[in-house]
């Protein structure tokens, strides 16, 4: 018998959500059927259903109405008949259901193999028999979820040791702010969160860690979004797992979800988190605090993870670490870590910084995120000016840790804040990831890294009242005019003169800056890995086209191209900078507006890519799955221009991200040889020690 769950949570939720009655997951799967295109401009013609497990019939319609839905209609549009008929396809391609007979509203919906959908009737002679169950979906919505209370009508819970009341919206289910580890105190690392038998509301998100006056030391919390609820206790069908670590320099961020899309679209299951920032999470003493509490927050969350997916229809042994910027950074130090290592089974890193060696810097902004300074050298930047602004001037170092450790105040307000990873022996055991020969201390993965086309052009300053080429780069890049001279002779950034020296100049800026910090490095991290065998594969991409939502634009440059009628949001066919962050909807697929209709066209396709590495370990989907799914704009573009080859040399190859992606040589080889930072660096160094 299918049992209704009350909630009694008062004084936790809002009182909308106090008593509701609920299907949960004790007796049945639950399915969220959406043929996703990633088109938000056009969900309002499409509409979803929800699968559940073979029962009665007068079973089927009391499940559909404790989820507030009823059965589907017999008689659907051709537009959701169509939509029904792919996702059911799906279903039998992957081995999920090889039923194509299911409960609908006074009848039976029958999917035919060449996708028409019809209906019997309803009679009493076959009303007892145990038929899938196809339910409405009704529920509105397509952003990110967990900010807002849901509709008590969207309440879905999941049964399994604990209880968790998450929700639906339109292209998944949803499980915000459940926590993953308890709270440990100032400095001192997680361990990870145990309760259970208890009633976890999981509709809104936790509080983001402490940054820049706002959010929690509290802060252990993670987000789910997932297209597949399984019947509690079954490990059937679980899907794949991206374990998504944000960005924000180890100073700011929050994990949030993307809209269901990549649910949906990939069949993939998401989990977004929260870790420690800035000196909460890195502050680092010699002898005293070992630092990297941020780091073990995120493996921390991981544990968390391999331990409870299941529940939530994710596969514990199919995980894909992924971030961006600092969150790239973090898979690197996962890819290195023996506290992490043999915990997941794939890695991304978009825009992972490092080397930054060059023109005069020494250590630049970047260096640290793949050369890990050790604990002496962290607490040397900032350690005893940290203390001072907090005012904890004693005369020895426990007793102003002790001082810290109670200042009421908000850590991340000072001008001095701690933010490196350091090597401490326990997460971060070598000063680099060992990246030229397979060993037990990098984790035997297929990776992919790759960077937005102008990265740096999120970094240093953008000055309007230079007068020279040399002036500007010294000014925008903070580095000597002799330096800056020196990349002019070098004629390998050559000035395109448009007649406006500081935009040209600008220019400039962005491609030398990109190669210092960003495309260098991991073009050098793929090719080392990818043909010494410390990776079984490693793949490589730049990203030609980006989105102006999601990018981090302090210098106010042009990300859109041109406004025009034709392209009032932008010409994305004229010059615009790909600046750091504008390529996350590459990833997920998460785009609320398009310039034009290869925008549309470069996320289906790139997000294809990501959701092929999540479920296979290697980025080009099989035709049968594109066919199955008829994405045909992927198959077409896939067809067009090859599948994405793994780096193989030291001209890589690279899979440039727009419609179609072509593949071609390595970028800027010369210019990297230029900078010290060679592709062979990695090799290069190991001849040296």
């Amino acid at each position: 018998m299918l049992r209704p769950h009350l909630l009694f949570l008062s004084g936790v939720l809002p009182a909308s959500l106090a008593v509701v009655t609920s299907l949960t997951n004790s007796h049945t799967s639950l399915t969220l059927l959406y043929q996703n295109n990633l088109n938000f401009t056009d969900d309002v013609n499409h509409n979803g259903a929800i699968l559940l497990d073979p029962m009665t019939y007068d079973e089927a319609g009391k499940a559909c109405e404790l989820l507030n839905e009823k059965l589907l209609p017999l008689h659907l549009s051709a537009q959701d008949a169509n939509d029904l008929s792919l996702q059911l396809r799906y279903q039998t391609y992957s081995g999920y259901s090889r039923s194509s007979s299911f409960w609908g509203d006074r009848g039976i919906l029958i999917a035919s193999p060449t996708g028409q959908i019809s209906s019997i009737p309803n009679s009493r002679t076959i009303s007892n028999v145990k038929l899938p169950v196809l339910c409405t979906q009704t529920q509105p919505g397509n952003d990110v979820g967990g900010f807002a209370a849901p509709p008590p009508s969207a309440l879905v819970s999941v049964e399994s040791g604990n209880i968790y009341h998450g929700f639906r919206n339109k292209k998944g289910f949803w499980f915000a702010g459940i926590r993953y580890a308890e709270f440990p105190g100032r400095f001192k690392h997680s361990s990870l969160y145990t309760g259970n038998g208890s009633v976890v509301p999981a509709q809104l998100a936790g509080s983001e860690c402490l940054q820049y006056g706002s959010g929690s030391e509290d802060c252990f919390f993670l987000n789910i979004e997932t297209p597949y609820i399984p019947k509690a206790g079954a490990k059937e069908n679980l899907r794949p797992v991206v374990f998504w670590i944000h960005g924000g320099g180890f100073t700011g961020g929050q994990g949030v979800g993307n809209g269901g899309q990549f649910a949906t679209r990939e069949d993939i299951v998401t989990v977004t988190i929260n870790y420690r920032l800035s000196t909460y999470g890195f502050m680092a003493v010699p002898g005293h605090l070992n630092g990297n509490y941020g780091l073990g927050d995120q493996i921390t969350a991981l544990d968390w993870v391999i331990a409870n997916i299941a529940k939530f229809g994710g596969d514990p042994k199919r995980i894909t670490i992924a971030g961006q910027s600092a969150g790239a950074g973090s898979v690197r130090v996962m890819l290195g870590s023996p506290k992490a290592i043999g915990k997941f089974q794939g890695a991304v890193g978009m825009s992972n910084l490092g080397f930054d060696t060059a023109l005069g810097v020494g250590s630049g902004y970047g260096t640290t995120y793949s050369s890990y300074l050790t604990i002496n050298a962290s607490y040397a930047i900032a350690g005893q000016n940290i203390f001072h602004e907090a005012g904890c001037n004693q005369t020895n170092v426990a007793d102003q840790i002790a001082c810290l450790t109670i200042f009421p105040g908000d850590l991340t307000s000072f001008p001095d804040v701690a933010r490196y990873p350091v090597q401490d022996g326990q997460i971060i055991n070598t000063e680099e990831l060992i990246l030229t020969h397979r060993n037990p201390n990098t984790a035997y993965v297929p990776i992919i890294f790759g960077i937005a086309e102008e990265d740096g052009g999120s970094l240093g300053s953008y000055s309007q009242d230079c007068t020279t080429l040399e002036e500007c780069l010294a000014a925008n890049m903070g580095i000597s005019e002799t330096y800056a001279r020196d990349i002019v002779n070098s004629r390998l950034f050559p000035l395109y003169d448009t007649g406006n020296l500081t935009a040209d100049a600008m220019n400039v800026t962005a491609r030398v800056t990109t190669d210092l910090t960003w495309r260098c490095v991991d073009q050098a991290t793929t090719y080392a890995g990818g043909v010494s065998g410390a990776f079984p594969a490693a793949y490589y991409y730049e990203s030609f086209r980006a989105y102006p939502e999601e990018a981090y634009n302090p210098l106010n440059l042009d990300i859109t191209g041109t406004i025009t009628p034709q392209y009032p949001l932008g010409d994305p066919n004229t010059f615009y900078y790909k600046v750091h962050s504008s390529d996350i909807p590459n990833f997920f697929g998460a785009l609320h507006s398009y310039r034009d209709i290869n925008d549309l066209r470069t996320i289906q396709l790139t997000s294809a890519y990501f959701g092929s590495f999540a479920r296979t370990g290697q980025p080009n989907p099989a035709a049968g799955y594109l066919a199955a799914r008829s994405y045909r704009e992927v198959a077409t573009a896939i067809e067009k221009t090859g599948p994405w080859p793994r780096v193989s040399k030291k001209t890589g190859p690279a899979k440039i991200f727009d419609y179609p992606a072509v593949t071609r040589d390595f970028i800027e080889q010369p210019q990297c040889d230029y900078l010290n930072s060679t592709v062979t660096y990695y090799f290069d160094q190991r001849g040296k020690n």
